[in-house]
């Protein structure tokens, strides 16, 4: 759903009016949020422009004159219209619908395209156009995000927005099983070669749910409706090992359009992880080394199709089907070294072999229905979807321990093994409607109900010396996770003069019971929120706006937040939920702007969050030396920042992207305890360059630096990286053929220190090596961008 955009880079001083309609070429399908530019034709100098509304619609404002048309829309070919002449006799000019033919590259138009304007404003939307980005090729989900501007992702696989950890991710608008019981980390299976767009919302509105405390990621899955046969193939292989098949393809013949991706991938991606530790114990100081390699080899499958049935131009019922498989095998290697007081005193080295196997079969079934009406932005959609997914993990631990000099220490040899079942079903329905009035008026409602149910048993095991297998104490269970949601908004949203304003409220109503099956422990939270939001646009003239927006969110505790069972490839360094955590809030507060140039775009924003009851992972050290790390609910975290995203292109061959972003966050967890705080000042830039040589052939350097962070106990350090790219098309330009190396300099290190009264930590991992993926795309009825060619020309 989406509401009537204001004309974002309309120059208002202007006296006379140019109106049309942007359409797709094939269905005659409106496109909204397409944008349309004009240009002096005497000196190809850019003057005004618009961007169009849900129903195509755009009006410029522009002085008499002779001028040219650039209409560009996401995924389609940039558009020229020549002979433009606009005098007071015939204003308002009415160009008609303007056809705009889609793009057939469909591999390096992975995310939103920077041949575009960088951003798309909207009321409560932003979308980053990071472009053609050749680096992605043969990558995942994953790796599109880690350079997507404001994410950042660690080595885990978690995702952050603008510093925030607590982020909603969706797939086409949608919760999806790819981040659920893995949370975000299961986008590893996921083919960069499927996704068309990803959609960075910093501040959403009511329509949206509350969770997610930095914002909402959407990615957008590639889906034709051409009509015809057509589709791109993609073949891909790297080292490390890493060979992959996708296709996506697309069948449209009158009313009927029916649409397949599948992808099948084989990796071999190795990590590695170093941790040094002192544990401060009486008088002496117990030292602890952990080397750890470890390598895990997966085979994923996933598959989606669906159809779309039009009753009529204003009907559809799309209804599809997703399955995806992987299935895994992880050895990780684990060497302890033991020190007394100094390294120079080593006391013992430990062994530790994890033997992992795991399975995941995954399945989503979806329904939607839409209705337009006759009356401009009048529509009804209905949406029903279920998640069906299960999970198998069996692990073998073998440990042996030795004296420092490497002879047998006597302590006998130990052999573990940890199985784990976890299942999630949810039920999701959501009804949206809206309803326009008076000129620019618009009126939103819907509800959501979504029921969610997870089961997780696990059982941790240990060989005794008869050849049986007894339970280890506190290591198994069954827990049981039930959630409800049940919510319904509404949005009033307006324009008046250079003014647009949205204002919208969302009621939800949670339930979440928690059990421990064997223990009949039993937690059970009921509670009722409201979340406001408010977003403010306001149009300068010379292509200027400003927005301004608040909104309150939540970060619910999730399944793995609560789930008290901890991990145990590691027998010394334990993760786990935590059942008594509550929920955050977090009052949300931006001032956005942008500017629109003749060969770019510029935006900036500033942002402010005040959050209460901040979760924060913290570790702590037994007198053993073993460590435990579980989420916490710390005081209050107040975080400031600034970021600035441009897009600009000196030259046609010759195209830059970047982003800054600076922020500031206090955190006060001193009720927890008195250490824990922080405040910290750091900032990460990103940026692109891209080179078209030989008309054939595109080069691209891709840089990203983190700067050192605070955290409340401890500090992060710098991260840098470069990534290189280079393609070239083949088969007549039926092809494309990408090198890419990520991680030029193996360099992506994710190093941290954390202190308490009692220890320090060092740590210093690597989730992934440099990898070099060579990938071949194949594009059928489809035909790649050509140079510019003159005013009726392509870029």
């Amino acid at each position: 759903m989406v509401c009537t955009l204001p004309d974002a880079f309309s120059q208002s001083t202007g006296k006379l009016k140019i109106t049309g309609k942007i359409i797709d070429g094939q269905s005659s399908a409106p496109l909204g949020y397409a944008s349309i530019r004009l240009f002096r034709t005497a000196d190809s100098t850019f003057v005004s422009g618009a961007i169009t509304d849900e129903t195509g619609g755009f009006i410029v404002d522009i002085s008499a004159g002779s001028y040219y048309a650039l209409s560009e829309f996401i995924g389609y070919k940039p558009q020229f219209t020549s002979g433009i002449k606009i005098t007071a006799a015939n204003s308002p000019l009415d160009l008609g619908s303007l056809k705009v033919a889609a793009s057939a590259k469909t591999l390096d138009e992975v995310t939103v395209q920077a041949e575009k304007s960088s951003m798309e404003l909207s009321l409560d939307k932003k979308i980053f156009n990071v472009g053609k980005d050749l680096a992605n090729a043969g990558g995942t989900a994953v790796d599109i995000l880690t350079n997507v501007p404001s994410v950042a992702v660690d080595v885990e696989g978690n995702v952050s927005l603008r510093g925030s950890g607590n982020v909603r991710i969706l797939i086409d608008g949608k919760p999806s099983g790819l981040v659920s019981i893995k949370g975000a980390s299961g986008l590893q299976q996921l083919q960069g070669s499927m996704i068309e767009r990803v959609e960075i919302i910093t501040n959403p509105s009511a329509r949206y749910e509350a969770e997610g405390m930095g914002g909402v990621i959407n990615i957008v899955l590639k889906k034709e409706r051409k009509e015809g046969i057509n589709g791109s193939f993609d073949i891909i292989t790297g080292h490390p090992t890493n060979y992959g098949a996708a296709a996506n393809i697309n069948y449209r013949r009158k009313n009927l359009n029916f649409f397949f991706n599948y992808t099948l991938s084989y990796r071999n991606m190795p990590s590695r992880n170093y941790l040094y530790q002192e544990l401060y114990r009486n008088d002496s100081t117990i030292i602890m080394e952990r080397d750890m390699k470890s390598n895990l080899k997966g085979m994923n499958n996933s598959a989606r199709g669906g159809i779309d049935f039009y009753f009529n131009p204003k009907n559809i019922l799309t209804g599809s089907y997703t399955w995806r498989t992987s299935k895994g095998k992880r050895f990780s290697t684990l060497i302890y070294r033991d020190y007394l007081n100094s390294i120079s005193n080593p006391t013992g080295i430990t062994n530790r072999t994890q033997d992992e196997t795991e399975t995941e079969p995954n399945s989503e079934y979806s329904v939607t229905y839409k209705k337009t009406f006759n009356r401009k932005g009048q529509e009804f959609t209905a949406d029903v979807r279920y998640l069906d997914n299960w999970e198998k993990s069996d692990q073998f631990y073998n440990e042996d321990v030795f004296r420092p000099d490497g002879g047998p220490s006597g302590i006998p040899h130990l052999l573990q093994r940890a199985l784990n079942d976890e299942t999630e079903k949810q039920l999701l329905f959501q009804v949206d409607y809206i309803q326009p009035f008076g000129k620019e008026g618009k009126l939103e409602a819907g509800a959501r109900s979504s029921s969610r149910d997870m089961t997780n048993d696990y059982a941790v095991t240990q060989q005794s010396s008869d050849g049986g297998w007894m339970p280890l104490e506190n290591l198994t269970n069954d827990f049981l996770y039930e959630e409800n949601i049940n919510a319904a908004y509404g949005i009033l949203g307006n324009k008046t003069g250079k003014f647009s304003y949205q204002a919208g409220l969302r009621a939800e109503w949670t339930g979440v019971t928690t059990e421990l099956r064997q223990t009949r422990e039993v937690n059970e939270r009921n509670y009722f929120n409201l979340f406001p939001s408010v977003h403010v646009t306001y149009d300068f003239a010379r292509q200027n706006a400003f927005q301004i927006s608040f909104s309150r969110r939540v970060r619910r505790p999730q399944y793995n937040d609560l789930s008290p069972f901890a991990t145990y490839s590691d027998n010394r360094n334990y993760w786990s939920g935590n059942p008594d955590l509550n929920p955050e809030f977090t009052n949300a507060f931006e001032l956005g702007h942008i500017k629109y140039l003749a060969k770019g775009s510029l935006t900036s924003s500033i942002y402010y969050r005040h959050t209460n009851g901040k979760i924060t992972s913290i570790r702590r050290v037994q007198e053993d030396g073993s460590s435990y790390t579980r989420p916490e609910n710390l005081g209050t975290e107040d975080a400031y920042g600034a970021e600035v995203t441009g897009s600009f292109t000196p030259y046609p061959w010759w195209k830059l992207d970047g982003s800054v972003n600076f922020f500031r966050a206090i955190t006060d967890g001193t009720s927890l305890d008195e250490d824990f705080q922080s405040d910290t000042y750091s900032w990460f830039v990103r940026t692109m360059s891209r080179f078209t040589l030989w008309k054939t052939t595109d080069v691209q350097l891709r840089g990203n630096y983190e700067a050192p962070q605070q955290t409340p106990q401890g500090r992060r350090k710098a991260l840098a990286t470069l990534d290189l790219a280079a393609s070239r098309d083949v088969f007549k330009n039926n092809g494309t053929l990408t090198l890419s190396i990520i991680d030029v300099f193996n360099s992506r290190r994710y190093r941290t220190i954390t202190e308490g009264n009692n220890f320090y930590t060092l740590n210093n991992s690597q989730g992934r090596l440099r990898q070099i993926n060579l990938t071949l795309n194949y594009r059928l009825h489809q035909v790649k961008k050509k140079p510019k060619e003159g005013l009726e020309g392509e870029f």
